[in-house]
């Protein structure tokens, strides 16, 4: 329903998306963020960059929870920096905010789904001492994606970082992977 509203009041005025952001209720800041992605995917280059720097600066306080992260990071963050310097999102990997370091891995969906891993995998590598659960999902979610497209360059970072990575980034990056082969990477035996 909250993706029918999206586009179907994508057009509404700016500020009204920004207002909605701002709501206590979280249904109603999601809305907001889906209006955003749908508005940047159609808006001009000077839209997308307001668009890709107001949420850059929104992202501390409100768009604080990983389905909110989830859903607009790539269409956004991704997007934007698919053409450009990819600076920005290894800052956010090195952010204190776990919304913020959240939002540098998740982005790398909208990559991923292009073919280039490299910042994947290198995001990943920041964040393999991190504390906080939700990053390692969404970074074992991230090389999940990988293996996705490419088995073998998944399996070369993970054969390097395994034996390192929490142990809920490594189960949800080999989730699909032959039952045989899990078990090789959680007990330890693929060289």
């Amino acid at each position: 329903i909250l993706r029918r509203l999206a586009a179907e009041f994508r057009e509404a005025p700016e500020r009204a998306i920004w207002t909605l952001l701002r709501s206590a209720e979280h249904e109603a800041r999601l809305l907001a963020l889906l209006m955003l992605v749908a508005r940047f995917e159609r808006g001009t280059d000077e839209m997308r960059e307001r668009i890709y720097r107001r949420y850059i600066d929104e992202i501390h306080e409100h768009v604080n929870n990983w389905d909110l992260v989830d859903s607009s990071a790539p269409g956004i963050v991704g997007a934007y920096l698919e053409r450009r310097s990819r600076r920005p999102l290894y800052a956010l990997a090195q952010s204190r905010s776990l919304w913020e370091r959240r939002v540098a891995i998740i982005a790398t969906h909208r990559l991923i789904r292009r073919g280039s891993f490299a910042d994947t995998f290198a995001i990943t590598e920041l964040l393999l001492g991190d504390d906080q659960d939700l990053i390692h999902k969404a970074a074992g979610w991230m090389l999940r994606e990988v293996a996705n497209r490419n088995r073998p360059e998944a399996e070369a970072f993970l054969r390097r970082h395994y034996r390192q990575m929490p142990r809920t980034m490594l189960r949800y990056a080999i989730e699909k992977f032959p039952e045989t082969k899990r078990r090789a990477y959680l007990e330890g035996r693929v060289r």
